[in-house]
Order: structure tokens, then sequence, then C-alpha cells
């Protein structure tokens, strides 16, 4: 047992141990070497692990029921380590996906092996300036146009340049060098090639090297310094340090490699399709299947009939009627055995033909009073729902037995008994599903394929439609609802209008071949879309192969730091996708394994979902591949995900623990040596380029309210004195903060290419995993409600200081200063009242509206969005389209009530930002759409969005969103007493709190 082989944490070598108890059994000499055994255990993934690294501790291995073997080791050990560190990264065991016994599964796993290792390989190669840029991706500034690289002239980038060459150390960073490479105008500053050897900068102690044709000012990190008046730290990074860097990585990779070829199965054979298997367009023989329903355990639950229904979609395209079964009376094994025939001939049958299923029991509703003549109806109760594609995924026509576990409906969660948004994935908890065994009829005795594309399209009457549509001199414009005129001139629409694209899908008739083949023949010489217009063809309504092959292509025009801005939605739309392999999940690995910043946000945002059991075998297998194409940084991200663990085990020990639970408590376990060396020294998962190296656990607290989030502090071992703060919580889901402050950033992103900073604070926000997750602390920062109750007598008025906040920041801001922080309290006013009034952001008190001591105000805890705001007894408790107090005007006009001036600059400040914002209306509407998979209770559906176009006033004139927009200025300016009324509220209602 554990307690035998390994008594101790800091037992140092308990193989050892055990081999010295050995030698003294009879049966010594029958053993092999030492080293020829491994211990083994059954862990956390229910795999068997072997523990090749015997200084971890048992807290840490978690083997089932305490027991360790020690066995004569067998087959691959780096392979079969390899495995086993994917498995616990992931969270989910390997074997699960080989269990599965599925071919496509299989399938995937050896087509993206070989794909991610082959870049790993590729990776490997790279000259090492090359693979830094990889490894340590610069973050730039975003701005209205780059100024010329090595541009010294002007006396700004003089100044800059100074300003961080006088904070050197010299026995740290060799200063003539540098004067030198300035001199010379080296751009800055991928290589110091004037000099005998090579120098690239570290900045803070963070990941970020400078390097690139981009000028110094330019990197978020020096800008942020300058801008803040701060001073860079940079320290100069020899090159043989980076190239023994990049030696070990690719010392384990190639070991990885090899040992993972010598184990990995042979290529799979191409797929043959012969032309008689084709669909021919011949068949007009209707779309059939037969349903049968086993170990209905719902059924029970209702005393009625039970019924099925079946609906043929193409995306959110009905493309015949749905049928209904006939009803049965309940009991365990109702049983149909009924043919379900729908109005389609098999060869209209798109590609992407998605069979969607719902059963549903049928009750009587309540008597009507007496009097009434009407009868009693019967209304339809929702019990279970699956989907499954009509073609798998190598185009073949399913034929035969299907049996689908079924997923239980929610009520009201669907308008319709059918979901043909949901998964086609089959529920994996099969102990607690209704199954539905389906029969897919056999139109011909051997197999049948879609064709492919050129075997769809008819070359003949398509150049004839395109000369009639040529021949149309009179077209000018197009209208959405007008489809017949736009499906009539779609060539011109094509060569027009390229970016009405998603129109002309949405009106193409999916379930007539012909239509089918004009429009994906049209697609051929579609010319690419800009990326951001591409965005919305990942919905769940385009789904055709070939437009999300278009789709993708337009999407690898996107930098990395744009699609890093979208990743959030790319990882969302995984879900719409039908097959394993598809060309979204390999762009993503391709990016992923090209940009070690990307690879690291993808991770974690497949990770934090591996709990949804309808994501969990794609994001699995997509994290394995990933992993299996970065072996390095399986070791990295293990770190990080051992340290949340750590987290969460402290924060279920405050949370449970008694009502006396302090600060000291939590202080006490921290500096246990298995929470040290857990959360010390990893990068932090909020943002790679920052290092948690010493864990703070005197500044250490958890938060007074219901969650108890814990408050960690870091020590910044670059700059003396200074502090890195994060926040865990646990048991709030975070991806609707996320998403928010994705938004803030973006709109932040947007205003700067028009030359507007407002000073945003899109602060890091990251779910790490089920209703767990990590905040970025905003130092020297605190509430309104604190700074106003620490300047009045009571809670009662202090809602109603409008002093408050102006002598704060006077108090943090000497008189020299004080003129710059009052600039900095407008300009992101101004920014957070346009975007808290266009994404809907309610819930706004004292208590989650910060500032900082420079200034700047910002917006945290994003709880309602979209206008979902507060209600109490049926009353809206705010009433402003966003939040404008007199007293934060009274702080814009530094004090001085005739100073209409500032307020009017404020307005001016407001109306531009509210104007950039809707000129990129689509942008916004689109992100909001694509986030629809990922199941927020307040962003289901299209109509949750509408809050969204009426705030950007999507189809109207700029003339009339700003008239709109002024009216609303207007109101937040005149009602924002009941704002001061609700925040009294609040004040006393959190004072009053047990």
């Amino acid at each position: 047992t554990a307690e035998h082989l390994y008594p101790s944490a800091y037992c140092s070598d308990p193989h050892s141990m055990v081999w010295r108890n050995a030698a003294t059994e009879p049966l010594f000499s029958a053993l092999g070497d030492s080293d020829a055994y491994v211990f083994t255990c059954i862990n956390q993934t229910a795999e068997r692990e072997e523990l090749e690294d015997e200084s971890r501790r048992i807290s840490d291995v978690l083997p089932f029921m305490c027991v360790l073997r020690l066995v004569a080791r067998e087959g691959d050990r780096v392979e079969k380590l390899t495995n086993t560190q994917i498995s616990l990264l992931i969270g989910k065991g390997l074997h699960d996906f080989e269990a599965q016994k599925n071919h496509e599964v299989n399938e995937f796993r050896s087509k993206m092996r070989s794909f991610c290792e082959e870049k790993a390989l590729e990776r490997q190669l790279l000259p090492w300036h090359q693979w830094i840029e990889y490894s340590f991706p610069c973050e730039l500034e975003p701005c209205s146009s780059l100024p010329e690289s090595g541009n010294t002239k002007s006396k700004n980038t003089k100044k800059i340049f100074e300003s961080f060459m006088l904070q050197q150390d010299p026995h740290d960073f060799p200063v003539s060098l540098m004067k030198n490479a300035l001199k010379k105008k080296a751009t800055v500053f991928r290589l110091v090639r004037q000099e005998p050897e090579d120098y690239t900068l570290q900045v803070n102690g963070r990941w970020d090297f400078i390097y690139g044709k981009h000028p110094l000012c330019q990197f978020k990190y020096i800008f942020s310094c300058l801008r803040n008046s701060q001073n860079p730290h940079l320290i100069m990074v020899h090159s043989s340090t980076i190239n023994k860097y990049q030696e070990e990585q690719g010392t384990m990779c190639s070991q990885v490699s090899k040992s993972g070829s010598l184990s990995r199965p042979p290529p799979l054979p191409l797929k043959k399709v012969r032309g008689h298997r084709l669909l021919p367009s011949s068949i007009n023989r209707a779309a059939a299947c037969r349903s049968v329903v086993l170990a209905l355990n719902q059924a029970t639950d209702f005393g009625s009939l039970e019924a099925c229904c079946a609906g043929l979609f193409h995306g959110s395209e009905l493309l015949c009627k749905v049928v209904t079964s006939s009803e049965v009376a309940v009991c365990s094994e109702p049983l149909w055995d009924q043919k379900l025939e729908f109005d389609i001939n098999v060869a209209d049958l798109p590609r992407m033909s998605r069979l969607c299923f719902a059963l549903y029991a049928v009750i009587e509703k309540a008597k009507k009073p007496r009097g009434t003549k009407k009868k009693n109806k019967k209304a339809d109760c929702p019990i279970a729902w699956v989907n499954t594609m009509v073609f798998d995924y190598k185009d073949q026509l399913k034929t035969g037995e299907f049996l689908l576990s079924t997923w239980p409906s929610v009520p009201g969660a669907l308008n319709d008994l059918l979901n043909p948004m949901g998964t086609v994935e089959k529920n994996p908890n099969v102990d607690s599903a209704a199954g539905l065994l389906i029969r897919f009829p056999n139109i011909r005795p051997h197999p049948l394929y879609y064709p492919p594309h050129d075997k769809v399209l008819n070359p003949k009457h398509l150049y004839l439609s395109l000369k009639e549509i040529m021949d149309n001199k009179n077209y000018t414009e197009f209208f959405e609802d007008e489809k017949e005129l736009l499906w009539k001139l779609r060539a011109e629409v094509r060569d027009r209008y390229p970016e009405s694209l998603s129109k002309l899908l949405l009106i193409t008739k999916w379930n007539k071949r012909e239509d089918v083949a004009q429009m994906l023949s049209l697609l051929r010489n579609w010319p690419d879309l800009p990326a951001l217009h591409a965005l919305e063809l990942l919905d769940y309504s385009f789904p055709d192969p070939t437009v999300r092959a278009f789709t993708i292509r337009c999407l690898r025009k996107l930098s990395d730091d744009e699609l890093l801005q979208y990743l959030i939605q790319l990882v969302q739309v995984l879900k719409y996708e039908s097959y394993l392999d598809c060309d979204l999940t390999t762009f993503l690995l391709e990016r992923a394994l090209s940009n070690k910043r990307i690879g690291h946000f993808l991770f974690w945002h497949l990770r934090s979902e591996m709990h949804v059991s309808s994501v969990s075998l794609r994001f699995g297998l997509i994290l394995e591949a990933y992993c299996r194409g970065n072996i390095y940084h399986i070791k990295v991200l293990s770190k990080q995900v051992n340290a949340l663990g750590k987290m969460r085990a402290l924060s279920d020990f405050v949370k449970t623990g008694s009502q006396k639970m302090t600060a000291e408590d939590l202080k006490l376990c921290i500096r246990q040596e298995s929470y040290l060396e857990a959360l010390s020294d990893l990068l932090s998962p909020l943002n790679p380029s920052i290092i948690l190296s010493e864990i703070c656990a005197d500044k250490c607290r958890f938060m007074d309210s219901k969650m108890k989030p814990l408050w960690l502090m870091y020590k910044n071992q670059w700059v003396q004195g200074d502090m890195v703060g994060i926040i865990f919580k646990n048991g709030d889901d975070l991806r609707q903060d996320m998403l928010t402050l994705q938004m803030i950033q973006l709109m932040e992103n947007l205003w700067k290419k028009e030359g507007l900073d407002l000073r945003m604070i899109p602060y890091g926000c990251l779910s790490t995993g089920n209703k767990t997750g990590l905040i970025e602390v905003v130092k020297n920062s605190d509430t309104i409600a604190n700074i106003q109750r620490n300047n009045s007598n009571s809670a009662a008025t202090a809602a109603f200081n409008k002093d408050a906040l102006l002598n704060w920041l006077k108090s943090k801001n000497p008189e020299d200063k004080i003129d710059q922080a009052i600039e900095e309290f407008t300009l992101s006013c101004a920014g957070y009242c346009v975007a808290t009034y266009v994404l809907g952001i309610g819930d706004r008190h004292n208590d989650n509206i910060m500032i900082r001591e420079t200034g700047q105000l910002f917006h945290i805890d994003f709880g309602h969005i979209l206008g979902n705001f507060k209600r109490k007894l049926g009353i809206n408790r705010e009433r402003v389209p966003f939040i404008l107090t007199y007293d934060f005007v009274h702080v814009i006009q530094q004090g001085r009530t005739n100073n209409s001036e500032k307020f009017e600059r404020f307005r001016e400040c407001c109306e531009r930002a509210y104007k950039i914002l809707c000129r990129n209306g689509t942008l916004f509407v689109n992100l909001f759409a694509m986030m629809k998979a990922a199941g927020l209770p307040e962003l289901s559906s299209f109509k949750d969005i509408q809050y969204l176009k009426d705030s950007l006033a999507l189809g109207k004139s700029e003339e009339e969103a700003l008239k709109n927009f002024k009216v609303k200025f207007t109101e937040a300016l005149r009602e924002s007493w009941k704002t001061k009324v609700n925040w009294m509220m609040h004040s006393l209602a959190k004072d009053n709190r047990p």
C-alpha cells in the first residue's frame, strides 16, 4: 500500500527503499535490475498510471484506494508517460477515446496527431529569432497607423528612448551596445547584429521579448509605462540563453516524436468513391426512417400519451414539414415501429442534412370554467431530444440501425420541440438517458455517397442563368426582403456586393439539388471576404462544408492579435460542427501551434468546458492533438492546472469551514510546503506573459461576498516592492464576464484605431472550469461605495456626497497631477458610459464601479447584460440608460458648476465613441450571435441580441443613431437621482447584512 511503499511525502527515493527491503526476501535473486520496475496506480482519470517521477506527493497523485504497485516496465516509457500527462492535463483519460470504438474518433486522432507532430517538427527547425516570435509573441498597442520603423527623428521617439535608457543598470544591460544600435537605427530589436554577439530584450520579468519592425513605443508594456509616467524595466538576454531554452524543448519534442512514430498506427487508407455509388439525381424516393424507442426512463413521470416527432434541417432551415408518430400509451418501453416519411426526395438532401428528433408527452390541459363552449385541448410536454446527421463523416448516406441516447429537455428552454442548434453527439450518460433506436432504409444494395462538387454542378443551365442575369442592366440595388430578386441576381451580388454572401446563403433552397448546385458553383468564384465579415458564416445556419471551407480561407487573413481577440467565439462555434474533422479545428490547431500565446488560450477555452457532456469528446480530442504538437507546453500547463487545483481546495476550505474562519487560517494553509510549491513559479493563466513567482501568504485573504473569492498576491521579483494580484472565484460562471470584457477590449481597440484613447481597463478574466476562474486584480483602486462611505458620516448620506470622489482624487494626486487625474476620469467615464449603454450592462451600483488612484474609472461584475436589468417585486430597479451621476459631472467639471466647457468636451467624447461603435455594429452583432452556443442564460437566441441591434441603431443612418443617443444621454443625466437612491438602498442593505 502507499503507506508502506511511499510512507512520507518527503521520502527522497521510495524505489530504493522498497528495493532494500526486497533484498531480504527469498526470491530476490529472481528479480531483474531495479530500473526495470516502476510504481503504478489507478489515477484520477481511471487509468493505470506509471509514476516515473517519484518525487511527486501522494496528495498530488491521488491514487485510487491509496494502493501503489511495483511492476515490471512494459512498452514505450516515453509514450506512456506522455499519454498519462495528457490525460491528467485535459481532465479526461485517453482510454475514454479508445473505448468509444468509433471509426470517426479513431481517424480524427490519427490524422490530427500526424498534423500536429509535423507542425512540432517544423517548429524545431526554425531559426532562433523566428522561434522567439512563436514562443513569445509581442503585444502591440492598437493605433491608426504604425510609424516607420527605425524612425528616431521625432521628438517624442527621442524622449522615449532617453526615458528608458537612463533606467538601466550597466551591470545587467550593456548601455553602450544599445546606444550603438540606436545610432545605426537598428529595427527594434529583433537582433542587434552590429555587435559580435546577439541580444534581445526581456521586459519586466514578463516573457514579452521586444523584436520586429515596430518602434519601441508601440509595445503595449512600454506604451503603458510611458502613459502612466512609469519607467520600463528592461533586461538584456543573451542569445545563448535562448538557444539553450530552444534546445531543451527540441530535445523533449524529438524524444516524444520518435517514440510516437514507433507506436503510431499505420496511415489510414484513402477513401475510394466509385462513380456508380454516387447519389444519383434520378432517385426520387422520399427520405424516410423507422423509429423505435427503448428504455424511456422519463416515461413514468407522465401519466399521458407519448409521441415522437422528427424534422430534417439544413442549419436553421427546415427542409420539409415535420413528421409526427402516432401516440402510444406510457410504458417503460414505448414502441412505435412506425415509418416516418419526409416530403423531400433523397436526391435533394443537402450534404449537411441533420435529422432532429423530439420525444414528448401529450397531456390534457386544465378544464375550462363552465359555460365555455371550447373543447379541452392537449398540450405537448417535451421529454427529450437528439440529433443525428443523414450522411456520415465519409459522405456516405446512413443505412441500418442506430441507437441514439437522448438529451433531456429543459422545460421552457426550447420554443419548439426540435432543437436543430443542439449537438449531434449522443448523450454519454447512457444509464440515465432515453434510448431512441432508428433504422435508415437501404435505398440501393451498395453504399451511396454524396457526390463531389464537380459532379453536382450543371454548367449548361448555370451559364444560361448567368447570361440572363448579366443582360439585366436595370438592377442597381437589392433589399433583404426581396428574396426572389436576390436569388435571380445572385451573380450580381457576388460581383458587386460580395459581403452580402450570408443573405444569399440564407435564401438558398437547400432542399432543391439544382439550386444547391448553382450556389456552390457561384461560391467557387466568390472573392475572399474581409475576415471580420466572414465570421458570421460560422453560425449554425451555414453548415455546408464548401461554405465553411470558404470561411476558413477568409479567416486565414486574421493576424495573431485579431485571432486572439475573437478566439472565444471561434471555440464556441466548434459546437456547430457536425463532424470531428473539420476545417475550423485544423485552422485553430495550426495557428495555436504557430503562436504559443494562441495555444495557451485555446487550451484554456477548451479545458474550461471539459465538464460539459455534449462537447467533452470533441474538445478532449482537440486538446490531445494540441498537446502532441507541443509536448513542452504540457509541463507549463500542468503546473497551472495543479495550482488551480490547490486554489480550489483552499476555496472549499474557506467556504465549508465554520463561520469563524479568518484570513489567518487561510494564510496558515498557504504556508504549507505543498501549497507554496504548487502556487509559486508559474505563468499566469490570465496572461502567459506574466510570471507569478512567489506567493506572498501574508497579503492573501478571502473576500467578503457570497462565494468567498480568494485574493492572492505575488511578489514581482523584477521590481522591488511591487505586487501582482489574482482573484480565484469558485461558484460563479465567469464566461459572461469574459464576453463583456472582451467586448470592452474590442471597443477600446476600435477607438484607438480612430485616434480616440478613452483609458479603458478591460482587466483579465478567464474561466478555467465548471464555475471556476481567475480575475486580474487592478492595483491601487477602490470602489465608489468605499470612497463615499469613508468620506461620509452614515451609509444613508454617503451616496449623495458629491464631493467624495473629487476629494479622494485630490488626496491621491498632488496639485501638479490632479488635472491629469481628472482628465483620466473624464475619458474613462465617457468610454464606460457608451460601453455600458451599448452592451446593456445592468446591476450597476456603487460597489461594482471602481476608480484607480490615477483617475481611471472602470466597471466590474457583469452578471446582467443585453438589457437584462435587475427587478425587485416586478419593478425595474435601474431606470437609466447608463450611469452618469452629478458627482461624476462634479469631477469632470473640476468641482466648478460653471465649467460647461469641460462637460461639453466629455459629451463630444461620448458621441464620437458611440458613432465609431455604430459603424462597426455588424461586427458586435456577429460576435454575440456566435456566442449562442455557449449556453449563457442571457444569450441563447437571436431575440437576446435584439437589444444590441437597437442600442447600435442597426439599419439607421449615423444622424438618426446619434440623435437617439443624445436623447439617452439627456435622460441619463436627468434621471441620475434615481441612481443615487438605488445606491443608497444598496449601501443600507450591505451595512445591515448579518
